[in-house]
């Protein structure tokens, strides 16, 4: 059974991930709009990471005996700025999502629960990977500087991303 302080904090992070999965739709949609599909494809995978992880949790929650209670989430602005700006802010949250996985596994450690610690230690691992991937694609961006051919081929190059069932949900029913 989870004691009620990893209870509240596992709910808060579900609803951040939720959060997170739709604002990442709504950079995609920006995106399209944009004529940029491989942007598009590439932040849509994103977002699918952050609802697996919302459901990893989810899981968690439930096989531990916790109820999970989903609270609002709210709107995401409609526009975003430039690819670059845009890719920014896909950082600054992936930032945000990694010091808040950080926090519920300090406190973890402070609750004894080590259940959650192993399970957090793979978000934390999948957090710090996504980090490390959109840095290289922000990288990547700040070489293009100002488009044309060179936004043209890492569009494409953007679009050839797959998504993989994250392993903690592969074999979920």
């Amino acid at each position: 059974m989870l004691k009620a302080t990893m209870l509240k904090a596992f709910n808060a992070q579900i609803n951040r991930e939720f959060q997170s999965a739709y604002l990442f739709m709504a950079m995609s949609a920006a995106f399209k709009a944009g004529n940029l599909s491989g942007f598009a494809h590439w932040t849509r995978i994103q977002a699918q990471e952050k609802g697996c992880h919302a459901l990893i949790l989810f899981n968690h929650v439930c096989e531990r005996g916790g109820a999970v209670s989903l609270e609002p989430i709210t709107a995401p602005p409609s526009e975003f700025g430039s690819p670059g700006e845009t890719l920014e802010q896909v950082l600054a949250r992936e930032r945000f999502l990694t010091e808040s996985v950080n926090d519920l596994m300090n406190l973890a450690v402070k609750e004894s629960d080590n259940a959650s610690r192993v399970m957090l230690q793979w978000l934390l691992t999948a957090q710090t990977e996504a980090e490390a991937a959109v840095s290289h694609v922000l990288a990547r961006m700040h070489q293009v500087r100002g488009g044309g051919n060179a936004l043209f081929m890492m569009n494409r190059s953007l679009g050839a991303r797959t998504f993989t069932v994250p392993s903690p949900l592969a074999n979920k029913k």
